[in-house]
């Protein structure tokens, strides 16, 4: 864990060095430090570098560590209570019931609720998502795990053909806005916005970790965590809520960034094993990195150009994806 720490340091610095302009280690740490704890170093930088780093990048890697961290997090606590590897916001359909939220909210009711606003209605979009899979589940008769999967898919069809004609009502000179959370991106990142994410995280992220005991039982089976005690239902559904606002919140900040949820903890299972108080951590680091490395190619590999990080992590999680189903039929 110390070394994904460091690597998670490190991933920042570069992730605030990278880009258009590039801007050296020494100045980052410089300018950062600086920040903190004023007239620490010694000033060799322009203000036009100090602002590039402290206004725009250091928001926008704070941003993709939290939402890397949220949807890992999520990924993995889904994974446990439908005993599915499978599981993800994305596939679930959770991301674009986000996602439909916020253009709900962006280019049809306005921001009466303030800042408040997008990450509301984005996250009634992922709740009403989400009981919308286990409503037609139910319907379905659709109870095993991979069935479910089945019905987000479904579900996450239907609910972005709402969210298009959403976009085909709205204003034409709005709608290039909404592309942002079509296609993934951090480059709205702001710090007067960025208390929303984190205090989603660490309440929900807490609240997930002192539950791991309870999704270690899940992940053995049903009929065992009942022996145990525990709620099978209705901690099913709590889970599926908690998974519901912190994707709905990343999502009202990042847009659709899918597979997260999906590698990260299942890579983390194969290097530490399944037991939940330590994915939780894990998924939540390494999460965070996947996603600043992620943003890091999205924005060099067609430099000047800033390509969404939903079109890097499709790509890399879509091979992966084939990858898992290759090895779950082996």
């Amino acid at each position: 864990m110390f070394c994904g720490v460091i690597l998670l340091l490190f991933s920042v610095s570069v992730a605030i060095s990278v880009g258009a302009v590039s801007v050296p280690l020494h100045v980052v740490w410089g300018v950062l430090i600086n920040k903190i704890a004023p007239d620490t170093a010694l000033q060799t930088w322009s203000v036009g570098r100090e602002s590039i780093v402290w206004e725009i990048r250091f928001p926008r890697a704070l941003l993709a560590s939290f939402v890397g961290a949220g949807l890992g997090i999520v990924g993995a606590s889904l994974q446990a209570v439908t005993r599915n590897p499978l599981a993800d916001p994305h596939l679930l359909g959770i991301s674009s019931g986000g996602a439909f939220g916020a253009i709900l909210a962006l280019l049809h009711t306005g921001m009466f609720l303030g800042l408040l606003t997008v990450p509301l209605f984005a996250f009634l979009g992922a709740l009403g998502a989400t009981l919308l899979v286990l409503a037609v589940s139910r319907f379905a008769s659709a109870t095993s795990a991979d069935r479910l999967i089945l019905a987000g898919v479904a579900v996450s069809f239907i609910v972005m053909s709402l969210a298009n004609i959403l976009i085909f009502l709205g204003d034409p000179r709005a709608t290039h806005i909404v592309v942002f959370w079509m296609l993934g991106g951090l480059g709205l990142a702001q710090w007067s916005q960025l208390l929303y994410p984190l205090s989603v995280l660490v309440i929900c992220g807490a609240w997930l970790w002192v539950n791991a005991p309870n999704l270690n039982a899940m992940t053995i089976g049903d009929e065992t965590a009942t022996t145990l005690g525990i709620p099978v239902a209705r901690f099913r559904l709590m889970i599926f809520v908690t998974g519901a606002l912190i994707t709905g919140v990343m999502v009202a900040f990042s847009g659709i960034i899918g597979f997260v949820g999906l590698m990260v903890p299942h890579i983390v299972r194969m290097l530490i094993g399944g037991d939940y108080m330590r994915v939780l951590p894990a998924s939540a680091l390494f999460g965070a990195i996947y996603l600043l490395w992620s943003d890091i190619i999205a924005r060099t590999i067609m430099a000047p150009e800033d390509m969404p990080i939903g079109i890097v992590t499709g790509l890399i999680g879509g091979a992966f994806f084939v990858w898992l189903l290759r090895q779950r039929n082996t």
